[in-house]
């Protein structure tokens, strides 16, 4: 009842902040397509507030659980279990887009012609920046900073990872005769950081509504029509997926994926609204252990799996590889379609952080599969549809981090199911110091009061 009496304003709910900036954000794009494609500014400023914040923030988090714990083996056993398990899913993402692919063939009827694909280099390389995909050697080795400070300075996230790791072993190391002076100005530091997180957390509604006016100005609504066929293929195979996801977190974890998600919609409508992810990544973290995720878990399988857990991308990119060779008229055999889904194996972990790397992926596909009827120029077709994907990238690439979290805690042991239960329903808890700072609040309140779908 105490709950009901102090509940705020539904007004000031940050879920319907939201869901009004991202609706206003579509009208002034359609309406006045000049202003909304001057408004990214806002988008950009909001992104950049926050990405500031996440090397120290995962610093803290990693250092604070793994020197806490106290044990290589566990570091290790969650590292190789984390790994396992984004392969295996990953992989099963990949051939459940081929499915997708074949039984909807989004790309029949399009009947290009390859000759009129002869500016489709340079418009990827534009869009790209002439960039490309790290080869897998090189990407292992940049998980290595060249200093500590350029893995700070660079907002190399696998990078501060890596580093967190070492220095919360070191730390671990001196066990009950370290010094506990260094633990605690971290922990003072971390609360720092989520206090600021919170401040900028209010700027939210106004980075979705620059956001979400930039896409549909830049791009306008009617270029959806021509690409009607693939957008629905891949929206559609991503409702699929996520309901195949849930089934993943009931068996494995025990949880209800749905409860979840009503859990976090204040981030998953964040994260469709400025199509990033990165922006959600302190206060997901925040959420996850307040469910009862242990710190050392979350610390480790999110911010990796931001990087080597891309479902929602690497779905996308096999739909893509069929829709291609569909709109060129050409058939792939099985043997080809199975090369596709090997190569995308592969680069699909190096994307985080690369612009335009879900071209730069797809363009090593096909040219992987030496098919000559597809000229890797084709993957410029994608150009008018690849904006309007990223809310079912970063929807299904955020869930998906969430599941793999939640699975990998449950198989460590280290998910307290009874917490969880609790916070799914509403039902108060002992609150815990970073998401009441991450929410702004700086109250302290009982975190299940907010964290249900009562808003």
């Amino acid at each position: 009842m105490a709950a009901s009496a102090t509940r705020s304003p539904w007004y000031s709910s940050l879920f319907i902040q939201l869901l009004v900036a991202i609706v206003a954000g579509i009208v002034v794009g359609w309406l006045w397509p000049d202003v909304g494609g001057s408004l990214k500014p806002l988008a950009d400023g909001f992104i950049k507030l926050i990405k500031m914040l996440i090397a120290p923030i995962i610093f803290c988090t990693v250092v604070l659980g793994i020197a806490h714990v106290g044990d290589l083996k566990s570091v290790g056993r969650i590292g190789v279990k984390a790994l396992i398990y984004f392969e295996a899913i990953t992989t099963f993402a990949l051939l459940f887009g081929l499915v997708v692919g074949n039984v909807v063939k989004p790309g029949a009827g399009f009947n290009i012609d390859a000759q009129t694909l002869a500016t489709g280099a340079e418009a990827v390389a534009a869009k790209t920046g002439d960039g490309e995909l790290p080869h897998t050697v090189e990407f292992l080795l940049n998980i290595i900073p060249s200093s500590v400070v350029s893995a700070f300075a660079e907002n190399a996230l696998l990078q501060v990872l890596f580093f967190a790791v070492l220095f919360g072993l070191g730390l671990a190391k001196f066990g009950e005769h370290g010094p506990p002076v260094v633990l605690e100005f971290i922990d003072h530091l971390s609360h720092i950081f989520f206090t600021v997180i919170g401040w900028i957390m209010r700027l939210a509604p106004l980075g979705a509504f620059g956001a979400m006016a930039y896409i549909i100005g830049q791009y306008g609504i009617g270029s959806l029509g021509s690409y009607a066929k693939l957008i629905a293929a891949c929206y559609v195979a991503a409702a699929l997926f996520i309901v195949i996801l849930a089934v993943v977190t009931k068996v494995f974890a025990g949880v209800n994926l749905w409860k979840f998600f009503l859990y976090i919609k204040d981030e998953m409508f964040l994260a469709l609204g400025t199509a990033s992810t990165e922006v959600v990544l302190p206060r997901v973290m925040a959420k996850l252990t307040n469910a009862g995720c242990s710190r050392t878990t979350t610390g480790l399988v999110v911010p990796t799996g931001y990087s080597f857990n891309l479902d929602g991308a690497t779905l996308y990119l096999s739909i893509c590889v069929l829709f291609l060779a569909q709109a060129l008229g050409v058939d792939l055999s099985l043997g080809e379609q199975i090369m596709a889904v090997l190569v995308l194996m592969l680069t699909s972990k190096g994307m985080a952080g690369v612009p335009g790397s879900s071209f730069l992926a797809l363009s090593a596909t096909v040219a992987a599969i030496g098919h000559g009827a597809i000229p890797v120029a084709a993957v410029a077709l994608l150009l008018g549809a690849d904006r309007i994907m990223d809310s079912m990238r970063v929807s299904v690439n955020l869930l998906g981090n969430c599941v793999a979290t939640l699975v990998v805690a449950a198989w460590e042991g280290q998910l307290d199911r009874e917490r969880m239960r609790k916070v799914l329903a509403g039902e108060d808890v002992p609150p815990l110091d970073e998401l009441a700072e991450a929410d702004g609040s700086g109250r302290g309140t009982p975190v299940g009061a907010q964290a249900g779908s009562r808003d």
